[in-house]
This record gives structure tokens, C-alpha cells and sequence, in this order.
């Protein structure tokens, strides 16, 4: 039998990500509406009245796209000691972060502020950014070598990583 488990988290926002999305959205309004009244005002030909309003639309474009990329979530994929994490924007891109097998973590456990890191060590955050629930799992990647990844996993996503984890780190948590 197949052990098999899926969890969407969704990033929580921070009051800096609320303040860079509405910064964003109010810089493209105005550089947009400063490149329409440019064009409207300032043209002379045809050509640059047409010029202007499809650099306006490509800047109002561009505001959108951006701040649609702040929407984040991540899935967790459990398969038979599989654990693949992606990043979703906006809820139509798809980026894998990380696969790796339960099976090559060296330390697993409840994640804590301050804990130590070394220096060589690549951080991979997939967490919804409420610190009381995070986990963190250290493994050795062979395209980022040593790696940390801190994610909130459920209740089930745990117990299928509790299966597969190396027997040290199986007493450890117990």
C-alpha cells in the first residue's frame, strides 16, 4: 500500500507584504496615468498618441502581473518516502523547490526562532508564516548541498514522515 499525503498552506501575508503590494499598485496607477496624460497632452502625431497609450496599457499590465505574484502558497507532496515541496503563485504558476527523501534528513523536529544555521547551509521557507506550528528538516541536497527546510506540515503529513524518518531521528522524536 502506497503511503500518500497532500497539504496546501497558504503563506500568511505580513503587514510588509500588505505595504509592498499597495506601494506597488500605487506606483503603476500613477506611472500609468502619467504616461496616458503625457501621451494625451504632449503628443503630436498619431503614431505617438498610439505609442503612449500601449506603454500605458503594458505598465497598468505590468502592475497587475506583479502584484498578483504576492499571492503564495505551498503543497507538500508525501509519496512512499517522497517529499516534494512547490511553490504556487497566484494560483496558476507552479514552481518545484525541493524533492527529497524523508530517509536523507539528519535532523527533524519543531522549528524554534534563533536556532543555529551554518554557513554553507541553503534555508528553503515554506511556511505559512505563523511561527508557533513550524518544523524544520536538515538533509544534504546534491544541488544546494546542505539544506534546512522549515515548513508546517499537518497531522497526517507527519505521521507518513514519522515512517520513513532514519532510526535516530525516529527515537529522537519520541
Amino acid at each position: 500500500m502506497d503511503n500518500f499525503a497532500e497539504q496546501l498552506v497558504k503563506k500568511n501575508e505580513t503587514n510588509a507584504d500588505k505595504t509592498r503590494r499597495f506601494s506597488m499598485m500605487i506606483v503603476g496607477i500613477l506611472f500609468s496615468a502619467a504616461l496616458l496624460l503625457l501621451t494625451l497632452f504632449q503628443a503630436r502625431s498619431p503614431l505617438l498618441v498610439l505609442l503612449g497609450f500601449a506603454l500605458a496599457a503594458a505598465a497598468g499590465y505590468g502592475t497587475y502581473y506583479f502584484v498578483q505574484n504576492t499571492y503564495v502558497e505551498y503543497e507538500y507532496t508525501f509519496t512512499n518516502g517522497e517529499l516534494d515541496v512547490d511553490k504556487i503563485i497566484a494560483k496558476k504558476k507552479r514552481r518545484p523547490m525541493l524533492s527529497t527523501s524523508i530517509r536523507q534528513f539528519t535532523d527533524f523536529g519543531r522549528y524554534e526562532e534563533g536556532m543555529e544555521e551554518t554557513a554553507d547551509m541553503t534555508v528553503i521557507m515554506a511556511t505559512d508564516n505563523l511561527a508557533s506550528h513550524e518544523y524544520y528538516a536538515d538533509f544534504t541536497d546534491e544541488t544546494v548541498g546542505s539544506a534546512r527546510l522549515i515548513f508546517v506540515p499537518d497531522e497526517r503529513m507527519l505521521e507518513n514522515i514519522s515512517k520513513f524518518l532514519p532510526a535516530k531521528l525516529r527515537t529522537k522524536q519520541h
